[in-house]
């Protein structure tokens, strides 16, 4: 009688696993370095001396800016900086600045995404630094049937998606689409 018991236990345990526990730990991101710029980001564009050229924009999907008069520039997987360096120099190869001299900074982020056992789902903005408990905090908080311990993450880096399991303290990136687990039961 008491194997019964165990093995009707054992089931029942087995019934209760957690889904999205088969991911993979998703690799972490190392050390915080300098901002790669990416489709949804929106940049301050500052051309010293030309307040005509200095305005705000928006990177497309096809990972470029639309600027006047320097047309269209390669902006997704570039920093901030190395998109100034881009700008002034197609300013200066169009012949519309001598000796540009270009600041870009990052007005917004692309959002990121918070799907299942949270009490708001849906799209909120990234903050730099921004933990995966930072983000479930913007949902509402967990629902009381979420398994608290791991997330699941999508993030696209260029053109390599990749997926895998974070936990509560672990920092997102812009973009990411987060997926809080239910308990099975």
């Amino acid at each position: 009688m008491p194997t019964l018991f165990g093995l009707s236990l054992l089931g029942l345990l087995a019934a209760c696993a957690p889904t999205g526990s088969d991911l993979p730990p998703l690799p972490p991101l190392g050390v915080a370095g300098a901002y790669h710029l990416g489709p949804g980001d929106r940049v301050r564009v500052l051309v010293y001396g030309d307040k005509e050229l200095s305005d705000v924009f928006s990177i497309g999907d096809d990972g470029l800016i639309s600027l006047p008069l320097a047309g269209d520039v390669s902006a997704s997987g570039h920093t901030p900086s190395q998109l100034a360096d881009a700008i002034g120099a197609s300013l200066k190869r169009r012949g519309m600045i001598e000796d540009p001299s270009v600041a870009v900074e990052v007005v917004s982020y692309r959002p990121i995404f918070i799907l299942g056992e949270v009490i708001h789902p849906g799209q909120y903005p990234y903050e730099p630094d921004m933990t995966v408990i930072a983000a479930v905090s913007l949902g509402g908080g967990y629902t009381y049937r979420a398994i608290q311990s791991y997330e699941g993450v999508v993030r696209t880096q260029g053109a390599k998606t990749s997926d895998g399991l974070v936990h509560p303290p672990d920092r997102l990136q812009p973009g990411d689409v987060i997926t809080i687990f239910d308990r099975v039961y």
